[in-house]
């Protein structure tokens, strides 16, 4: 008997546990903040990698561009 009787209450726990689904209304203001705090989430994340990637590439760029401007006043002067 008190073997049906845990039994019977695992049961009942497990079976409010389960999640039901949820009918809830988003309003306008809710929604347009959760849109607008995505779009600058995705936008924060690609301008930092473009950060990442380009201001490294810049900077090769320019230490690139001083070396052949050197090499080409010392071809010059000879």
């Amino acid at each position: 008997m008190r073997f049906v009787i845990v039994i019977s209450l695992t049961l009942a726990t497990l079976l409010f546990a389960v999640p039901q689904s949820a009918e809830a209304y988003v309003g306008p203001g809710a929604g347009l903040t959760a849109i607008g705090t995505s779009v600058a989430l995705i936008g924060a994340v690609l301008l930092a990698i473009v950060g990442f990637v380009w201001y490294p590439i810049k900077r090769l760029r320019a230490k690139y561009s001083s070396i052949k401007k050197k090499a080409d006043e010392e071809t010059a002067t000879s």
